[in-house]
């Protein structure tokens, strides 16, 4: 497949701070790869473990989207513009940074470590008013289709961001196979296989891998393993 970037599992950049044990499919903190900055408007996509009962103290952010999604426990989380709440497996939490916010994220159990995915994307607006949002989604309806989790579409399915991307959470049976049409003119996708073996393409992933395909309207996706799931993460590749 032509216009295409493979990033396996095992090329990520790998920080393990005892507490926190982090894989960076694009450059962050002390990972810094000059072929790997972003992809499009994706510029983070850190695959995180937090041992029980430790987490990220208050911080600072601004102009960015950052989403997070739990794969395995809770997570607990507290910002300055006064929102306390636990995200779950099955949650989708998105925060609007602009003109700046605080926030804190800790594992929730004192006993089982939390396992999520931390989610940055450039906004197509700066500076605007900081905003937060939940959503627990049914992932039975992600059984053998791609369930929408974020939009720009405030009314649409799933929670809604400040640019013209839309993801989507796929758990597939074995052998199940789909076609993702993408959704606006310029944007392209980056599949991240969460667990299991697909085939997008022409291109054999595992889990964890990483693939990043432009100048396409759509794309074949193929399950090789059962329960294999994926995430998709359609983006404008002008920044």
């Amino acid at each position: 497949m032509e216009n295409t970037v493979l990033h396996k599992a095992n090329t990520r950049g790998h920080a393990n701070h005892g507490w926190l044990d982090s894989h960076h499919t694009f450059s962050f903190a002390n990972y810094h790869n000059p072929e790997r900055m972003h992809f499009g408007v994706l510029r983070v996509l850190n695959d995180d473990r937090v041992d029980a009962g430790m987490g990220f103290g208050r911080h600072p952010h601004d102009n960015m989207e950052i989403i997070s999604i739990p794969l395995e426990g809770d997570l607990k989380h507290e910002d300055s513009m006064g929102n306390k709440a636990v995200i779950k497996k099955g949650d989708i939490q998105v925060m609007s940074a602009g003109t700046g916010i605080f926030h804190s994220e800790y594992n929730n159990s004192s006993e089982n470590l939390t396992k999520f995915l931390q989610i940055w994307v450039y906004p197509n607006k700066k500076n605007v008013a900081p905003r937060y949002d939940q959503i627990t989604l049914n992932e039975a309806d992600r059984h053998n289709k791609l369930q929408q989790i974020i939009s720009p579409n405030q009314d649409d399915e799933g929670v809604w961001i400040h640019q013209d991307a839309w993801f989507h959470l796929g758990n597939f049976d074995k052998d199940f196979s789909t076609t993702y049409n993408l959704k606006k003119a310029g944007n392209g996708i980056y599949a991240f296989v969460l667990k299991g073996d697909f085939t997008i393409g022409n291109i054999a992933l595992n889990q964890r891998d990483g693939l990043g395909i432009w100048d396409t309207s759509s794309i074949d996706i193929k399950a090789n393993s059962e329960d294999a799931r994926i995430l998709l993460m359609e983006v404008p590749m002008m920044m």
